[in-house]
């Protein structure tokens, strides 16, 4: 009975999104776009019991944001974080809804193994940040399951050396009412995107728990050192000894 209240709420919702895009987004600047996602991204995880946890972080707007990526949940607890713009493959853009909710909120679409398009993105993402508005990836190019992190791309970090814009890593993860590590979310290997919905709509209770790490100063590296640089930043505030291996002791963040 629980999942399927849940997803009456969570369709209820959906529907309220899609018009209010519809209509409010065309005749509404920026700010108050901007507003209105985060609202509705809030109200999405009040929905699905996920309390957000954070600690504050100095980086202004037009920041690029990277973090590890475990589930299609992150999208959201970013977005509740900080209204960003999104750079996404650019398969999603065809998915039924998700692809067009994407197009109205800014998302940049990349052409994976075209460099001729990768430079159209940066290109788009440089506008983004130069404009003030934070841009998030992630670098990781995958999901996991939120035990270890992989290497991170270095490509679409170059927009922020290009502008001198601030680099803010970012630490997902995702815990039961316990405090311990949740896999209910994850949506990697075999587990579909309605196998990872279902096991989030069981849940009792999660948080998600977005770790800052220091801001990084973009004009100090080529990319690939930001890239290594990042994913370290990132494996600190997971607590994980390397990339590969599991936290020892996970951080205690305030409620946000």
């Amino acid at each position: 009975m629980l999942r399927i209240f849940r997803c009456l709420r969570l369709l209820l919702h959906l529907v309220w999104i899609a018009v209010g895009t519809s209509l409010l987004y065309p005749v509404i600047g920026k700010g108050k776009r901007a507003a209105f996602k985060q609202r509705w991204s809030h109200q999405i995880l009040k929905i699905l019991s996920v309390h957000l946890e954070t600690l504050p972080t100095d980086a202004p707007p037009g920041s690029l944001i990277v973090a590890n990526h475990i589930s299609w949940l992150d999208i959201f607890a970013i977005y509740a974080l900080r209204p960003v713009a999104f750079i996404s493959k650019a398969e999603i853009s065809q998915w039924p809804f998700a692809g067009w909710l994407a197009k109205k909120n800014d998302t940049v679409f990349l052409r994976r193994g075209s460099r001729g398009h990768a430079r159209i993105v940066n290109a788009e993402i440089d506008a983004l940040l130069n404009s003030g508005m934070d841009v998030a990836l992630f670098p990781e190019g995958t999901t996991t399951d939120g035990t270890h992190l992989l290497s991170f791309h270095a490509a679409l970090l170059q927009p922020a050396i290009e502008t001198g814009r601030p680099v803010l890593p970012l630490a997902i993860s995702y815990h039961d009412a316990s405090g311990n590590l949740s896999l209910a979310p994850s949506f990697s290997g075999d587990t579909t995107l309605v196998q990872s919905l279902i096991a989030v709509l069981g849940m009792r209770s999660l948080t998600v728990r977005l770790i800052p790490a220091a801001v990084l100063d973009s004009t100090k590296h080529n990319r690939r050192e930001l890239a290594k640089v990042a994913q370290a930043a990132i494996a600190k505030q997971r607590g994980f000894h390397s990339a590969n291996n599991p936290p020892e002791k996970l951080p205690g963040p305030q409620a946000g």
